[in-house]
């Protein structure tokens, strides 16, 4: 493709296209009258493209924590979730081979870290390892808060009958002068959650709880107190030997990233 250029050098001007950016630059011959001028010497540089979550803030919450089970007077202790008071966290779940819930969240939330990242995103993780104790729920909903995350999703693994398989994605309930304004935003990442997730993993809707992989509930904290958008998702049983065997692969554990990177795209784009 090419373009004029008024003056002597004018129709030495040519473009090409690196990918959806034009760049202006010159072919300068002898035919052209020797050396451009100053203000046409410069190399011309090809601006990079914008990442497709830059700006964005993205805040992971993997569930649980490896330190949780033998401190029970902190994490059993009871904190205010708006409509009732809980426990500050819990021990989570276990396969029947002992890959424990907490173990599970947090390698997922490092097989997406990156993702995101690369994408151009800034993620926060509400907790730094899984050797740790909490943090409570409402700590967990306060760091999305401050963060003014652009979504939060906080990851799970089941501790359903063993006969119930499948995922599913817990949005937040109206809890009327409380969380209004994220309502409608975390029903729409809910449903590309679930969209993303179920394409990427092939694992279907559970078939023990929720309604085509959606599921709203008010008596979790993590959602009560999010001024965000926000949502939990469980990605299988762990006590259901089909579910578990997937959820204890690596490998398969990164298609579960990759297809949460996928919603999170969908769902800020």
């Amino acid at each position: 493709m090419g373009s004029a250029v008024g003056g002597r050098y004018g129709r030495c001007m040519r473009a090409y296209r690196a990918g959806p950016v034009v760049v202006a630059t010159l072919v300068l011959s002898t035919a052209c009258g020797g050396a451009a001028p100053a203000a046409y010497q410069a190399t011309p540089t090809v601006s990079p493209l914008r990442e497709p979550l830059a700006g964005k803030v993205v805040v992971i919450d993997p569930g649980h924590n490896g330190g949780n089970a033998a401190h029970p007077e902190e994490i059993n202790r009871q904190v205010d979730i708006i409509n009732g008071r809980k426990a500050c966290n819990t021990t989570g779940t276990e396969t029947d081979d002992g890959y424990t819930e907490h173990a599970f969240t947090w390698d997922v939330a490092n097989d997406l870290k990156p993702m995101l990242e690369k994408l151009g995103a800034k993620v926060v993780l509400t907790r730094p390892d899984d050797k740790g104790v909490g943090p409570c729920v409402t700590e967990r909903a306060a760091i999305g808060n401050e963060a003014r995350a652009d979504a939060v999703v906080s990851i799970h693994g089941d501790g359903a009958a063993p006969g119930g398989h499948g995922f599913h994605v817990i949005m937040p309930g109206l809890l009327p002068g409380h969380n209004d304004d994220v309502i409608k935003p975390s029903r729409r990442l809910g449903r590309a959650i679930r969209d993303a997730f179920r394409a990427g993993t092939g694992l279907p809707y559970a078939t023990y709880t929720a309604r085509n992989g959606l599921q709203t509930r008010t008596d979790l904290g993590g959602l009560n107190l999010s001024k965000r958008p926000a949502v939990f998702i469980e990605c299988g049983n762990m006590r259901n030997d089909g579910d578990a065997a997937k959820m204890s692969d690596a490998a398969f554990r990164k298609r579960m990233a990759t297809s949460l990177a996928a919603g999170l795209r969908r769902y800020l784009n």
